[in-house]
């Protein structure tokens, strides 16, 4: 039912709680959304979120994973991170951050 995104950065000074993202399914294959690994015929730069960024162009810019690593497909969030979709959810934002 939902993809998950694992990034590189850590996000806290401790290094406990990893970046990470999620979009469901319909999102997913949405024709907008897409994983950028080159940038201009090039490869990304660190800057732009080497070696995978997420855009979901129809959401909120804190859903464009960067620096992603690893992807995962699961059936529910319940089990990853607080259990409420990113790291910025876990925190109290909206998971679907459309526009």
């Amino acid at each position: 039912r939902y993809v998950v995104f694992h990034c590189a950065d850590p996000m806290e000074a401790n290094g406990e709680s990893p970046y990470y993202e999620s979009i469901d399914m319909d999102d997913a294959y949405h024709e907008q959304t897409l994983l950028a690994y080159m940038l201009n015929d090039r490869p990304l730069p660190v800057a732009n979120g080497a070696p995978i960024r997420l855009r979901v162009e129809r959401q909120l810019g804190y859903k464009h994973a960067k620096y992603v690593m690893r992807i995962e497909a699961v059936s529910s969030l319940a089990l990853i991170g607080a259990g409420n979709g990113g790291f910025w959810e876990d925190r109290g934002y909206e998971w679907y951050a459309g526009i």
